[in-house]
């Protein structure tokens, strides 16, 4: 698994969680095998809700790695206090939230109880490129306010092995 296997560079990892994944599934045993007749009337449907996979990544698969996640919501009311929330409670180091009427316009992104917003500025330019380099200017900040004070010797400790030769 990518997660466990980003676990070994710590601090220097950052995992950019922007799937869209939907909050619910039909499980596979109510699943009909067959095709669904319409003459038996109206259908109901009941779905399950998707596990919650933030906190097993933060708490086990990495958890000194530097994590981003994304919040998308229709309702601009409760946007700002849902990121906020995420960020808290699965210990994520940023949110990327944005609208569904205007996600490829506008992002706001939230960190430490900061926010900054993005806009496009023409039609050709991509949210994106913005974002990146928010992102990683806000990881080396982590990094170096991991580092921050250690001697030579913890900061080696805390270099992956493969990686030594870049710090």
């Amino acid at each position: 698994m990518v997660a466990t296997s980003m676990s070994c560079v710590g601090l220097h990892g950052m995992f950019y969680l922007a799937a869209a994944v939907s909050d619910f599934y039909v499980p596979w045993d109510s699943m009909a095998k067959h095709k669904i007749q319409s003459a038996g009337g109206p259908l109901d449907m009941k779905l399950s809700q998707v596990p919650k996979m933030l906190p097993v990544l933060r708490n086990h698969w990495a958890p000194l790695a530097f994590c981003v996640s994304f919040k998308l919501e229709t309702d601009p009311d409760i946007l700002v206090q849902k990121a906020e929330t995420a960020l808290s409670k699965y210990r994520m180091d940023v949110v990327v939230a944005n609208l569904l009427a205007t996600y490829k316009e506008e992002v706001v992104i939230i960190s430490n109880g900061k926010s900054n917003t993005i806009r496009r500025c023409s039609k050709g330019e991509d949210l994106e490129e913005h974002i990146i380099k928010l992102l990683e200017k806000s990881h080396s900040k982590f990094i170096y306010s991991s580092t921050e004070g250690c001697s030579k010797n913890d900061y080696e400790k805390l270099i992956p092995l493969g990686i030594k030769s870049l710090a």
